[in-house]
């Protein structure tokens, strides 16, 4: 059954997803907005794949408990060395149809993709907004020398199964086939949201250990690293890192001892 949703708005987009009675989607804590009296909310530890609250096989009794109480404890441990929540929320429609409403947590763009089971999906931490309960989330490291390098590279959101998964971004999305760009594209590591299985992520340094390559580093604004994307999938990008916005925040509120608007204005005593 397939998820109906409508994104909307512009600067801060969010997600009004209509459910079907007795179909079910489910979000990170913390994206939930609204919801109609008649859609249920329950909070679990266990992603959709390991259901807190289903029965045992016929492998059951205290073996299957333990294996299920076993595997819940095995994603809340990873989600908690990922930095992610580590509860989702459930919202199923009772007696008719229902609606929710989700968003991200930065102002930007939000995009629905279609799992048709033969691809999985990686996205940076945090992308993650809802998703019908048929789509597996799970979490992929990239791998110790690429993640210690790479910052945002290192712990990604993977999305598995069929249907609907919608993530969220910051600033504007643009969608690029490095396929296009001669198989191979290197971008700020902020900037990565999402790529489908098939692309080939890394991380390389800027440049080499000259002046110039430690003029681009320390007055370049974009560190030692850049995340490389290469293979022939689909990547979305944002044109605004959550860097760059702490940055601006940081300034606007006088960082220098001076106030957005300076002098007379500023936000620091003294």
């Amino acid at each position: 059954m397939t998820l109906q949703q409508e994104i909307v708005g512009t600067a801060m987009q969010m997600a009004v997803v209509n459910l079907h009675p007795g179909q079910t989607v489910y979000c990170e804590a913390g994206k939930f907005l609204f919801k109609t009296a008649n859609v249920t909310m329950e909070t679990r530890l266990s992603g959709p794949s390991n259901s807190g609250g289903q029965q045992s096989g016929p492998g059951g009794g205290m073996g299957g408990l333990l294996r299920q109480a076993m595997g819940t404890a095995m994603q809340v441990g990873q989600r908690m060395l990922a930095g992610e929540s580590l509860a989702f929320q459930y919202f199923t429609a009772q007696g008719g149809e229902g609606t929710v409403g989700f968003a991200g947590v930065l102002p930007g763009e939000m995009r629905a993709l279609e799992l048709d089971g033969t691809r999985a999906w990686f996205a940076e931490k945090d992308a993650f907004v809802a998703a019908e309960s048929t789509v597996d989330f799970g979490i992929a490291f990239a791998g110790g020398r690429t993640g210690m390098s790479g910052g945002e590279g290192f712990v990604l959101e993977k999305f598995t199964g069929h249907g609907t998964v919608i993530i969220a971004g910051a600033g504007n999305f643009i969608d690029l086939n490095p396929a296009d760009f001669g198989g191979r594209i290197e971008v700020d590591t902020g900037c990565v949201v999402a790529f489908e299985e098939g692309i080939q992520y890394g991380v390389q340094r800027v440049g080499g250990l000259n002046r110039q390559g430690i003029m681009n580093a320390v007055f370049g604004g974009e560190g030692l690293s850049l995340a490389t994307l290469e293979g022939n999938g689909r990547v979305i990008l944002q044109s605004l890192t959550i860097e760059g916005l702490a940055n601006a925040l940081k300034k606007a509120q006088g960082g220098d001892k001076q106030g957005p608007t300076g002098g007379l204005f500023s936000t620091h005593a003294g």
